[in-house]
């Protein structure tokens, strides 16, 4: 049986061609070109000159502490993503709305506001910072002022990707497996986390790419002390502001990596749920 397509509903080819090639050079100009000046400044040098960039001191230290604030800041609100979007889909309470306005919060707030607001809230001159560095325990310009302020900026991903998910899926199955004896940690373990095992792990990618590359809130927390609380991109833009280019880009290297490492990661995801909802369409039938 053959359908005839109304013409007027198609674009004509010309401007399909013309969309496209928009597009292309869009992404060439704004993408692929930057991308490739990144690479090609950081090995100008030479291998060695780029090896020895990122095995200074510096940039070492940069490297640790990048990875010990991801290696914290992921874990906590895989956790905490997981918390919010069982209270925000599965009871009603006074104030849900609220707080479900004020989980966006760290996507509406400048980065640097944020990180402003922890230097009024645990500077050395402040109520609770005063006393925290009585008791020895300095947040500000010190390794838990930068946990603390990417732990903000990156709190909303996890439950964001979970949210819309765990509301179309609803709790029928939860509910019957309680009906049928199992434990909330049964529950959890055997029903929920299956269902949502793949929007977690996309929100944890999203929340470890957002936290290594995390810029305006640890530069005001930081205070840039060299070898100690400077992460990736803090010593991307020292380097660059010394000349050292050759330090900068090897570095950025390093982060351009990681996010084209993210973005293919993603895509792996996104294929592997694609066959399995072809599977599961093709079972049914």
């Amino acid at each position: 049986m053959s359908h005839n397509i109304n013409p007027n509903l198609v674009e004509p080819r010309w401007l399909q061609t013309l969309l496209i090639a928009v597009a292309l050079f869009f992404l060439l100009l704004m993408l692929v070109i930057p991308l490739t000046a990144v690479f090609y400044e950081a090995l100008r040098g030479g291998w060695q000159l780029y090896l020895a960039s990122l095995s200074s001191d510096e940039a070492r230290s940069a490297i640790r502490l990048t990875l010990l604030t991801a290696a914290i800041v992921v874990p906590v609100n895989a956790v905490l993503g997981i918390a919010m979007a069982w209270l925000l889909t599965r009871f009603d309470f006074y104030g849900k709305q609220l707080l479900t306005t004020l989980l966006d919060l760290p996507f509406s707030v400048s980065p640097v506001v944020a990180g402003l607001m922890f230097v009024l809230l645990f500077g050395a001159h402040t109520l609770i910072g005063g006393w925290l560095e009585a008791q020895g325990i300095q947040v500000i310009f010190a390794i838990p002022g930068i946990i603390l302020a990417t732990l903000f900026v990156t709190f909303p991903f996890v439950a964001r990707e979970l949210i819309p998910l765990m509301q179309a899926q609803g709790d029928s199955e939860e509910q019957a497996a309680l009906i049928l004896g199992a434990s909330g940690w049964q529950m959890f373990c055997r029903i929920t986390l299956p269902n949502i095992k793949w929007a977690l792990v996309y929100g944890v990618i999203l929340t470890n790419a957002r936290a290594m590359g995390e810029f305006g809130a640890v530069s005001v927390v930081s205070g840039h002390i060299r070898g100690e609380t400077n992460t990736i991109p803090l010593l991307v833009e020292i380097f660059y502001n010394e000349y050292n280019f050759i330090g900068a880009f090897a570095l950025s290297s390093v982060l351009a990596l990681l996010a084209l490492a993210t973005l293919a990661l993603q895509n792996l995801i996104t294929r592997i749920q694609e066959k399995k909802l072809a599977a599961a369409e093709r079972s049914a039938a």
